[in-house]
């Protein structure tokens, strides 16, 4: 999950419990008002289309598929329409792995480098002794989405990922913190080549797991969803305004993020995954794998709920684990350019929610989580989806006011401290590669900075006065920054680049050649 996950923590810190009401058995709410709950939360969130599902003691409770599929277009969201799932698919690659282990094909505790001998970290002990738990359970040193400017949407093969991982300076030492990595779970997935009788990821899960369980409908990868003809578009916000966006290419990092799949086809996963890997008498998933991915491996933060309740939120393999009212909860999230969506699974109860949506500007598949779990739970209604908002509505203002500055100084048209070709030229970092800058714009008063591994993308860099640029990206996804660029003796020598948190919070250090 990107960056929502991050904001909404907040959230959860500073929420009171001023919304709550009092307790009564609410199990009603989602037969008869969750229609109502949905369509005004998804006005409110400007959510052009979302699916959800509720699965309780091996029974399909409710399942409704919300809105369109294209923002001005009328063609109705359905049970079978693909949503991407983002990092939900995280939780098949890492149910995989362990099924592998249950044939004995491999152990968690193998070294990584056992099956892909040429794995390196820049802590070459850390390379060596890394194994594939570790590579499940984001323990490898790396910070939050470190490297995934480099590898996400990107020209790079999935052999490029994991060689290239070398090259990242860890933010922290080998197994000290938690850092949500999807290069780690990339390369647990290639792995299964070596260790699945030569078969792909894909292959293995399309094999194993969805032919199975009956997901006819779900793809393995991104590249086959703008042929589906039961899809939905991706959204985001760009300038305040709801837009359509291309779909995300995301193949190269398939095992942490490229699953699509539909509400009808996700029930099918859970109510197995619920019942101990069973779909009637056929065990297709080994309760033993099953139960290898919900042990605890790290810890990835405290908690704080509404409800005033304070707790440790854990990570297994592939899933998020928390106690909350009493209750084991193993989840996860989904975040990809313009997708957010949610599982959840409360084994003890045999209840299960996947909630899909077709904008990543929204935090509803989050809150209509918390809101269900409360109505089995027999807890306080707190209308999570409004508290949610406000937060985010929030937070918009700001970054819109600070954005607003910078656009301001732009219009000024404040000179730069050298003329524009003293920024051109080509520049390099280790880890990226090469970035082009050439002067642009309309007017040719402003610079136009060309990636090499993103040849779809650009970004317009406009003078804010001395040597910091305020940068646009041609995908919105990746954001608006300042780059700061770095002067020694009146000579350009570097600049700092800065993307979206969605896509990584680390900056990059661009050396001029």
């Amino acid at each position: 999950m990107k960056k929502l996950r991050l904001i909404f923590t907040g959230l959860m810190l500073s929420a009171t419990c001023a919304l709550a009401q009092p307790a009564a058995d609410r199990t009603n709410f989602i037969r008869d008002s969750l229609d109502v709950y949905m369509n005004r939360a998804m006005t409110n969130w400007r959510i052009p289309g979302a699916a959800v599902c509720v699965i309780k003691d091996g029974k399909i409770v409710t399942m409704r598929a919300y809105g369109v599929k294209e923002l001005s277009l009328p063609n109705k969201v359905d049970e079978n329409t693909l949503f991407m799932i983002g990092g939900n698919t995280k939780t098949f690659t890492a149910t995989a792995i362990a099924m592998l282990q249950e044939r004995k094909q491999l152990s968690l505790d193998d070294k990584v480098t056992k099956y892909i001998p040429d794995f390196k970290l820049d802590n070459k002990p850390a390379g060596e002794m890394a194994t594939i738990r570790d590579l499940l359970s984001h323990r490898i040193g790396f910070g939050t989405y470190q490297g995934d400017f480099t590898f996400y949407n990107t020209d790079l093969t999935r052999h490029d990922v994991v060689e290239r991982m070398a090259r990242i300076k860890a933010a922290h030492p080998f197994r000290t913190e938690w850092g949500y990595t999807n290069s780690a779970f990339l390369t647990a997935g290639e792995l299964m080549p070596r260790t699945a009788q030569g078969r792909s990821w894909e292959a293995f899960i399309k094999d194993n797991i969805f032919a199975p369980l009956g997901m006819t409908n779900t793809l393995a990868l991104t590249r086959d969803m703008p042929q589906a003809l039961n899809r939905t578009a991706p959204h985001t916000l760009v300038d305040g305004r709801l837009v359509a966006i291309p779909y995300a290419q995301l193949d190269n990092l398939a095992p942490a993020m490229s699953i699509c799949s539909s509400i009808s086809d996700m029930s099918k996963w859970v109510m197995a995954l619920l019942n101990d890997g069973k779909v009637g008498p056929r065990q297709i998933i080994p309760a033993a794998a099953i139960s290898a991915t919900r042990q605890p491996q790290d810890i990835v933060k405290s908690v704080h709920h509404l409800s005033g309740e304070n707790n440790f939120e854990l990570y297994g393999l592939g899933w998020y684990l928390q106690d909350y009212a009493g209750h084991r909860v193993v989840m996860h999230d989904g975040g990809v350019s313009g997708y957010v969506s949610s599982v959840t699974l409360v084994p003890q109860d045999h209840l299960g929610i996947i909630i899909l949506t077709n904008t990543d500007q929204n935090s509803l598949y989050e809150a209509l989580r918390w809101e269900i779990m409360d109505a089995y739970f027999k807890l306080p209604y707190r209308n999570y989806s409004e508290a949610y908002l406000n937060f985010y509505k929030t937070e918009q203002k700001n970054e819109q006011l600070a954005d607003k500055k910078l656009r301001d100084t732009t219009i000024l048209k404040p000179k730069p401290a050298l003329p524009l070709n003293a920024y051109t030229g080509k520049y390099m970092n280790d880890l990226y590669g090469s970035m082009t800058i050439t002067i642009g714009g309309e007017l040719n008063d402003q610079l136009q900075l060309r990636f090499e591994h993103h040849p779809k993308m650009f970004a317009l860099a406009q003078p804010l006065g001395g040597n910091r640029f305020y940068v646009s990206f041609s995908d919105p996804e990746y954001g608006k920054a300042v780059f700061p660029f770095a002067v020694i003796n009146g000579r350009v020598t570097g600049v700092r680049v800065k993307v979206s948190d969605f896509i990584e919070m680390t900056p990059y250090d661009f050396r001029k050649m």
